[in-house]
């Protein structure tokens, strides 16, 4: 059976709403995803507000009620049904999301079992034939094909074979065969 890593963050949990909200309340802004397009929160704030945005993420809840995007869990659940999936995070970066994203798994993604989910630092170790993600530099680590899952920060990305939404996943697997 073939095998899929799935990211978590800006895949199927929607951090990057949760980081605007934090930062909007905290700096009296209104930012939103548009005003990101090509570039990340990290580069869109100016260097002195840079350690609020990593306190942010260290907060033990900011991980733990993160919204769904549109369409992951109907579509990991169909595509579990023709390939062995895998929860592939870079939880190492941030230590105290561990518990969190586990729970947040749990809740959201049931029928993935713990045993396949994949707490890392490092995307490079992942051995699978597919990687959806929304970072490059992680797909330009991977052995296998990857899949570009759209953000604002990786707009002007053109490398990788991207998928805008998880309708764009489920067309693109409907195609491989098992």
């Amino acid at each position: 059976m073939r095998r899929i890593c799935v990211d978590m963050d800006e895949v199927m949990a929607d951090t990057l709403s949760e980081h605007l909200r934090r930062y909007n309340e905290a700096f009296d802004e209104a930012i939103t995803p548009d005003d990101l397009q090509g570039r990340g929160l990290w580069e869109y704030a100016p260097e002195n507000r840079r350690q609020q945005l990593r306190d942010f993420l260290d907060a033990e809840d900011f991980f733990e009620d993160l919204p769904l995007i549109d369409g992951a869990q109907e579509v990991l659940h169909k595509l579990s049904e023709r390939f062995e999936i895998y929860i592939a995070t870079q939880a190492m970066t941030v230590p105290n999301s561990l518990g969190p994203k586990f729970r947040w798994l749990q809740r959201h993604f049931s029928f993935i079992p713990p045993t396949n989910y994949v707490f890392c630092g490092n995307k490079s170790i992942l051995l699978a034939d597919y990687l959806i993600d929304d970072l490059p530099r992680n797909l330009q680590r991977f052995r296998g094909t990857g899949l570009l899952y759209s953000a604002p920060h990786n707009m002007n990305t053109t490398e990788y074979v991207r998928v805008n939404d998880w309708n764009e996943v489920a067309a693109y697997f409907a195609s491989v065969e098992d």
